[in-house]
């Protein structure tokens, strides 16, 4: 596949979601940018925002074997990868397959799982496989997680550990929308859910395509020095506690191909960078506790390491 057939594919996409999704343009082309980088989403917002909206408006627009886990505290991790279990009609044991052998896995209110349970997404989210009972089974292709919690309600939650969020491609809010789009949801709603009148435009094959044709994007030199001057200023700064790891920089670079494909661009611009770092680095720095309590934010920290670092240009 092409760039230009990148960049159709994902305007098809945007299309769908949008007859359910109003106003959220960027949201929905950065959870297309996820996709074909193969990694995973956090929706992190307010209740009625519409986050498990925009995960099954996506599913639905793609051809794909799809799945919901309602995360809560008594969830168990067999609940989610599957069991073996004892067939007495055939005398042997056999592999009985959980929610997240699908395609794409809405994994609803993550933070109201025990740790434990919470665990169990690692393997399959970084390794694209389960082990259970000794046997390794593989995931499908693509594989997608998209996982939703709330940041404000914390009683009987428990906030995911920094090494799983650090498995998050990237993590994103909605936000509330405007007046306009508001009164535009209303009348979209107003007789019937267009969510049940979606239907497919894009197959599992194309999907896989569009991911291999992302990473035939061109990062030229002086770009990819940029990006990587970027993350180790996060380590480097003050307010850092605990900067980015390599996984974030290449987290950078794989979606800085995936927005330039969608733009439809054979290359990387320090613009595509910029856009992408709050998504792709906020969520894997901490902030000094002093600094926390100046009031200022992890996001507001990671703009003014960007805006010192210098940005390459045009010899």
């Amino acid at each position: 596949m092409e760039i230009k057939g990148v960049q159709s594919l994902a305007e098809q996409v945007k299309e769908n979601v949008g007859r359910v999704i109003v106003g959220k343009e960027e949201v929905v082309e950065l959870a297309l940018i996820a996709l074909l980088c193969e990694g995973h989403l956090l929706i992190e917002d307010v209740p009625g925002i519409g986050k498990t909206t925009l995960a099954k408006a996506l599913a639905r627009s793609l051809d794909c074997q799809f799945s919901r886990i309602q995360f809560t505290p008594d969830l168990l991790p067999s609940d989610i990868t599957g069991i073996s279990f004892f067939n007495q009609r055939t005398q042997s044991f056999e592999f009985r397959a959980g929610p997240v052998f699908a395609q794409i896995v809405l994994a609803d209110e993550i933070n109201r799982a025990t740790p434990r349970t919470q665990s169990a997404l690692l393997e399959a989210m970084q390794e694209r496989q389960v082990t259970i009972d000794g046997q390794t089974y593989t995931l499908p292709r693509p594989f997608m997680v998209l996982a939703t919690q709330n940041p404000i309600e914390l009683e009987g939650t428990f906030p995911l550990p920094e090494a799983q969020v650090d498995r998050f491609l990237m993590r994103i809010a909605l936000g509330y929308p405007d007046e306009q789009e508001e009164n535009a949801i209303l009348r979209r709603f107003e007789r019937e859910d267009p969510l049940e009148q979606l239907t497919p435009v894009a197959t599992a094959e194309q999907v896989l395509e569009a991911q291999t044709a992302v990473r035939q994007v061109h990062v030229e030199d002086s770009v990819r020095e940029y990006m990587v001057r970027v993350v180790r200023a996060t380590r480097e700064h003050e307010a850092v506690s605990l900067g980015v790891s390599p996984r974030g920089t290449l987290a950078l670079f794989h979606t800085a191909q995936a927005l330039a494909a969608l733009r439809g661009r054979h290359f990387v611009i320090p613009d595509d960078v910029k856009t992408l770092v709050p998504h792709v680095l906020t969520h894997r720095i901490i902030i000094s506790q002093r600094v926390r309590l100046r009031g200022r934010t992890p996001a507001e920290v990671l703009q003014e390491i960007v805006d010192a670092v210098p940005v390459p240009v045009e010899g």
